[in-house]
């Protein structure tokens, strides 16, 4: 691809620097310095559409565009000069700004199946904010999560089923219960295990998996036969699947929703979206039940990231955004597996989840998933460009960079070809990467590149 790498002196010296000041040496687990091989851009200066730049000035193709929170591409025009403007006249007051009302009426009038809205900074406020709403309408203490996705929340009721739950008393633990996607004799038997018991039911309407029998309608079904509030996450499913949400395209009535990532491209921004006689438990005028503190953050409802959100839900609906990323992943999905044919890969490298939203599995030579071969095809990469801890497209991904992408992944794969052969320790440089819900750190240095 003709890169010339510069190596990753400067960001060396702030990874020193970064995890004496940080606990974790960034703001994210995901960004973090055991998630990427030692041979890795270890901070980000600037990005531009689908390109971002090192504090080496090393230049890279992305496809993790903020672990998704990024969907028409880095410092988006449009966006970034509403966000510019709406800065210019004071981020944050006493009482709230216009710009709210008019950012909740664009939002819903989007999600349609949602009457009220109440935005906030993260998803995890916002989930974690959908679970007390559901607590106080139900009068229940249970909460029912879908295992096989990934991430809900940073609070205790979804981190105490992780192997990461120190410092959650065993109390709260015993308050959240799992079933399975497509398993709906999963879901069935919650609800025969704990009569009457369960508050909130919370999935994701789809990880790239899609529902099967009808799964998420005798979902809904089941929850509102068992007086059980049913919420979707779509964090991620929301602008990605379709602009209206993966409800829509599902045929899916939820009581509560969430959304965040793409929402403002970026900038932080979420929401709490539901019924209204549900959401009303947040607000001054109903009398009849005890009223819900929900969601009172100070920096909620700042004006850039509300101008930012208005901005970019004017851009999804008059360009064809979602068509984009379904198109472009979908060649890049062809592609990358004609490469990986090539090699003679199909059983150790694929690639998974739905075109708009996708990302790879690395396996080794027993066909087990294995973090020291993931490492290998990240370094080999990032050698030649690209930088892709995912395969998330963009609506600025274009036709060349996909070619240049693949370009790259087909040098990566001659790698990883000859480590199955030779053994991965003698092309990986230093140590692998670690899973993110770990018990225990591993006994060994931040990084070892010179």
């Amino acid at each position: 691809m003709g890169i010339q790498h510069r190596g990753f002196a400067t960001s060396e010296r702030l990874r020193s620097v970064a995890h004496h000041l940080i606990p974790g040496g960034c703001h994210t687990y995901a960004k973090g310095d055991d998630q990427y091989p030692v041979l890795s851009p270890g901070f980000i200066a600037r990005g531009s559409g689908c390109r971002v730049w090192d504090v080496d000035g090393n230049e890279y193709i992305e496809f993790g565009m903020g672990n998704r929170a990024v969907g028409l591409g880095h410092a988006w025009p449009e966006v970034v000069a509403a966000a510019r403007e709406a800065m210019t006249h004071g981020a944050n007051f006493t009482r709230p700004a216009a710009i709210e009302v008019e950012c909740a009426e664009q939002f819903l009038d989007l999600i349609g199946t949602a009457e009220m809205v109440k935005f906030c900074k993260d998803g995890s406020d916002a989930t974690s904010a959908a679970m007390r709403l559901a607590r106080a309408w139900t009068g229940r203490d249970l909460i029912a999560i879908c295992s096989d996705h990934p991430f809900f929340s940073t609070d205790d009721w979804f981190m105490g089923t992780t192997p990461v739950d120190a410092g959650i008393p065993e109390t709260v633990k015993r308050l959240t219960l799992c079933f399975r996607y497509n398993d709906i004799g999963s879901v069935r038997s919650l609800f025969a295990e704990h009569p009457r018991q369960i508050a909130a039911l919370i999935l994701e309407p789809s990880r790239g998996e899609e529902p099967v029998s009808g799964f998420l309608h005798e979902v809904r079904r089941l929850c509102t036969e068992n007086g059980t509030l049913l919420i979707l996450d779509e964090m991620i499913t929301g602008f990605r699947w379709h602009v209206n949400g993966a409800q829509r395209l599902y045929g899916v009535d939820p009581d509560l929703s969430t959304f965040g990532k793409a929402l403002a491209n970026g900038f932080s921004l979420s929401a709490l979206a539901g019924k209204r006689e549900i959401m009303s438990l947040g607000g001054l005028e109903q009398t009849e039940r005890p009223r819900v503190f929900l969601l009172s953050t100070t920096h909620g409802a700042e004006t850039h990231a509300m101008a930012a959100g208005i901005a970019n839900m004017q851009i999804y609906r008059r360009e064809p955004v979602i068509e984009h990323l379904h198109r472009q992943g979908a060649s890049l999905r062809t592609q990358a597996e004609q490469a990986i044919q090539r090699h003679g890969l199909q059983e150790h490298v694929r690639i998974v989840g739905r075109n708009c939203c996708l990302a790879y599995a690395t396996l080794d030579v027993e066909g087990k998933p294995s973090q020291a071969f993931r490492s290998l095809l990240l370094q080999e990469t990032i050698r030649r460009g690209v930088l892709m801890p995912s395969l998330v497209v963009s609506y600025a991904h274009q036709d060349e960079d996909i070619a240049r992408t693949v370009d790259a992944l087909d040098g990566a794969l001659n790698v990883y070809r000859m480590a199955m052969e030779s053994g991965v320790e003698r092309f990986l440089v230093g140590r692998p990467s670690d899973i993110v819900y770990r018990r225990y750190n591993t006994a060994r240095p931040v990084s070892v590149a010179g």
